[in-house]
C-alpha cells in the first residue's frame, strides 16, 4: 500500500484516478479547494489551495510517498486573467515541487500536455519526447507548460532522488467532457482552416486514469507522450460526426477576430488561427514500449464513445 496524494482531485480527471488508486488498496488523500461530490470510500479529503502556503503545510503534515498532481487551468473561465492561471499553473507546481523535496517525497507525477510542444508549422508529425518544447507565449496554457517543464527539468538535474513521471497528454475526452475543444465538435459546421486538416489525437478519459495510476505505482519513471492510436482530422470528424466543414482563409480569420476580441464580442484572438491549424500529433511508441501501457481505446474510438455520449 502506497501513500499518494492527488491534486487537483475533484477535476474530470482527479474524481476518476481517485476511484482508480482507492479500488487498489492504497492509502489516498484527496486535495482541491472543494471536495468532489462522490469521494470514494476510505479517501480523506483535505482542502489546499495550490496559490497559497498550503502545499507546503499540508505535504508536511500528510507526508506522502507519491504526489500526483493534476491540478492546472485547462480552460479558464470567463473572466479570468492569465496571471490566476499562472499562479495556479506555474507557481502552483513550483509549490508543490518544493514541498515534495523538503519533505522526502519519492515519486512526483505531472499532467504536462501535448501543448508544451507548441503549436507551429514546423513541428514534426508526429512529436515524440525528444522533441523541444516551444509552447507559444500567445497561448497561456501552452507556454505555462513549458515553464513547467523547464522547471521539471532543472529538478532532475538537481534532485535526482525525487523520481519523476510527467505525462504529455493529448486532447483528453469521456462522459461529460465539455471545454474550448469540445465546443468546436458541437458547432452545426466544423470550422476548418484552408489547407490544414486541424488533426487531433485523443485519450480516453479512463485509460489517462490507468496511466496515472500506473505512473504512481509501478510504473517506470520517464517522459511520455499521452495519446490514442491515430489521429482523425476535421474531415473525417466531420465525415463521422455527419456535419459539413466551413473552410475559412487564415488570413481573414485573423482579420476578423482582431476586430472582434477587443470589441468583446469573441473570446479568441487572432493567435487561436495557430491553434487550429498546427495542432500537435503525438506518437505513443514510448508509451507503449517503455512505459508499458497501450490505451484500450484508439483516438477514434475515443472520438465516437464521446460523440455518442454527448448525442452527437
Amino acid at each position: 500500500m502506497t501513500r499518494i496524494l492527488i491534486t487537483g482531485a475533484s477535476g474530470m480527471i482527479g474524481r476518476v484516478l481517485t476511484a482508480e488508486l482507492a479500488a487498489s488498496g492504497h492509502e489516498i488523500i484527496a486535495t482541491d479547494l472543494a471536495a468532489p461530490k462522490d469521494l470514494p470510500a476510505g479517501v480523506r479529503f483535505v482542502a489546499m489551495d495550490v496559490t497559497t502556503d498550503a502545499p507546503a503545510q499540508v505535504i508536511a503534515q500528510e507526508r506522502p510517498e507519491v504526489i500526483v498532481h493534476l491540478a492546472s487551468i485547462v480552460t479558464p473561465g470567463p473572466g479570468m486573467g492569465r496571471d490566476l492561471a499562472y499562479r495556479v499553473d506555474v507557481e502552483g507546481t513550483r509549490k508543490v515541487l518544493d514541498a515534495a523535496l523538503a519533505n522526502g517525497v519519492r515519486r512526483l507525477v505531472v499532467t504536462s500536455s501535448g501543448a508544451a510542444y507548441g503549436y507551429h508549422a514546423d513541428n514534426p508529425v508526429p512529436l515524440r519526447e525528444t522533441d523541444p518544447l516551444r509552447g507559444n507565449p500567445e497561448f497561456a496554457y501552452a507556454d505555462h507548460k513549458r515553464q513547467v517543464e523547464e522547471m521539471l527539468a532543472e529538478a532532475r538535474a538537481t534532485h535526482p532522488a525525487l523520481e519523476q513521471v510527467v505525462l504529455r497528454v493529448g486532447t483528453v475526452l469521456g462522459a461529460g467532457t465539455d471545454n474550448q475543444i469540445t465546443a468546436l465538435f458541437r458547432k452545426p459546421r466544423l470550422l476548418a482552416i484552408r489547407g490544414s486538416e486541424s488533426p487531433f489525437v485523443f485519450i480516453w478519459t479512463r485509460d489517462l486514469a490507468r496511466i496515472l495510476r500506473r505512473a504512481a505505482t509501478d510504473g517506470p519513471p520517464g517522459i511520455f507522450n499521452v495519446a490514442g492510436d491515430g489521429a482523425l482530422g476535421v474531415s473525417e470528424l466531420a465525415r463521422r460526426l455527419d456535419k459539413p466543414v466551413r473552410r475559412l482563409p487564415a488570413l481573414g480569420i485573423k482579420a476578423a477576430l482582431a476586430i472582434a476580441h477587443p470589441l468583446g464580442l469573441s473570446r479568441y484572438g487572432p493567435e487561436q488561427v495557430r491553434f487550429l491549424q498546427y495542432r500537435p500529433v503525438l506518437a505513443n511508441d514510448a508509451l507503449k514500449e517503455v512505459f508499458g501501457y497501450t490505451p484500450e481505446l484508439t483516438s477514434a474510438e475515443v472520438f465516437d464513445l464521446w460523440a455518442r455520449e454527448a448525442g452527437l
